[in-house]
């Protein structure tokens, strides 16, 4: 036989064998909609497409379910990404992704996760309205304290495993509602998260910018190339903040910025408000930023010298002398090789004093927390105007995204932590212009 011909056999074989191959794979291969009830479920939408309440078919299982429905076609690189780290990391206060669906008409990928009833975002926002309406609702000292606790306790897994989450903010915090694991918190989204033991290049290469800018550490603002977990612990200093307070510590207003440069005049001004102006002899490596020279030209020491947290807290009723405060002070130094790690934090003795931390944040009281909603089609056209309304304003929908201030996407995100808001939205959240954009 002619090779050319013997060779056109072997490919015209293959061919038979591939499709054969396929439609068996087709046949065998699990299906969502056959496994799971999700129809009319939805409570979650965003750039990274939407999110249903599930339950099992087959009335085997009475336990509750994420589906995630990635948006677009394909596997996007964040998609891969996120699967590919949950497939590897196990622990109690991460996000358990139970299985990924593949549906092959489509071509759209489904991530199988817990269904956790509440978040942080939510949480937060319900006792700002609350002390908004002088009607405060009591946040015990112990649920406080045991969401801190479990937070760390799971960046704690993650750095030991050498990856940084990189997007830490109350929507990606998780906590479970009635049910086994009642008040148990899952960190969430793992879209940004990277591996940091030995990268090929400078962090700051592969992603000049990232975290949700309220809780962005001064590093990354003053364009540090080479980062550490610090920049989880500041935002976890940031969120601890907020659990104590009720209010964002570091908000910043400005709605339009330019998402590739990591310098923000606007939220250092914020950090140093609060903080005050950084000493070079407290943060010696100040000076080796990259934009340490745009910082001596935009600002002034002198301009802050009446700032510092221990003035913000005690305007928040938080006393200097306590020992939350003694541990909030270490998450949120400056310099980031003089931070805190999360396994220090885990052994502060602000864990050590009653009421001790617990499993159930909720431990000894009900659960006052509204349940997420169901999204309507009205919904989604609200949505939808927003949007447009957005874009016409130069922002790009599939860079910029708000929520809880600059909150975005979660596992599990509901209505307000979309990748757009409408200015009604966001002033329930905090009074005048829309917070900044991501």
């Amino acid at each position: 036989m002619h090779p050319i011909s013997r060779c056109e056999g072997v490919n015209s074989s293959k061919a038979v064998m591939d499709y054969e191959f396929k439609q068996k794979t087709q046949v065998e291969r699990a299906k969502v909609e056959d496994n799971f009830e999700f129809e009319g479920c939805k409570v979650g939408r965003g750039t990274y497409g939407h999110v249903y309440k599930a339950k099992r078919r087959d009335g085997k299982d009475v336990r509750e379910y994420a589906l995630k429905q990635i948006e677009g076609t394909g596997l996007s690189m964040s998609a891969c990404r996120e699967i590919a780290l949950l497939r590897e990391l196990k622990h109690p206060n991460v996000i358990n992704l139970q299985r990924v669906f593949l549906s092959q008409p489509d071509r759209k990928v489904w991530l199988l996760f817990d269904y956790a009833e509440h978040d942080l975002w939510h949480i937060i926002k319900y006792h700002r309205a609350a002390k908004a309406n002088k009607k405060p609702v009591l946040v015990s000292r112990g649920m406080v304290k045991s969401l801190l606790y479990q937070i760390l306790d799971g960046i704690h897994y993650l750095h030991a495993n050498w990856v940084l989450h990189r997007d830490l903010k109350p929507a990606n915090i998780l906590v479970m509602g009635e049910g086994p694991e009642r008040g148990r918190v899952k960190i969430a989204d793992m879209g940004f998260a990277r591996l940091f033991n030995s990268p090929l290049k400078p962090l700051a290469d592969l992603d000049p910018v990232v975290v949700t800018f309220w809780y962005r550490a001064p590093e990354l603002l003053l364009g540090a190339r080479h980062y550490t977990k610090a920049i989880d612990i500041w935002a976890i200093g940031c969120i601890f903040a907020e659990l104590l307070t009720s209010e964002p510590i570091f908000h910043c207003r400005q709605e339009d910025i330019k998402t590739s440069n990591p310098y923000h005049h606007d939220q250092l001004d914020r950090i140093f408000n609060v903080m005050g102006f950084p000493q070079e002899k407290d943060w010696e490596d100040i000076r080796k930023m990259p934009e340490h020279g745009t910082l001596l030209k935009d600002f002034k020491r002198s301009s802050y010298a009446n700032y510092s947290l221990v003035k913000y807290m005690e305007r928040h009723k938080v006393k200097p002398d306590s020992k939350s405060f003694h541990l909030l002070q270490k998450l949120l130094i400056m310099d980031p090789t003089k931070r805190i790690t999360s396994e220090t934090a885990m052994v502060d003795d602000y864990f050590k004093e009653d009421p001790l931390p617990t499993s159930d944040v909720f431990e000894g009281h009900s659960i006052p927390y509204p349940k997420r909603e169901f999204l309507t089609e009205e919904d989604q056209e609200d949505k939808s105007s927003a949007n447009k309304g957005a874009e016409s304003h130069g922002q790009a929908a599939k860079r910029v995204r708000l929520g809880h201030g600059p909150h975005q996407v979660t596992s599990q995100a509901s209505d307000s932590h979309g990748h757009q808001m409408s200015r009604q939205q966001v002033s329930e959240i905090a009074p005048g212009p829309a917070p900044c954009c991501r």
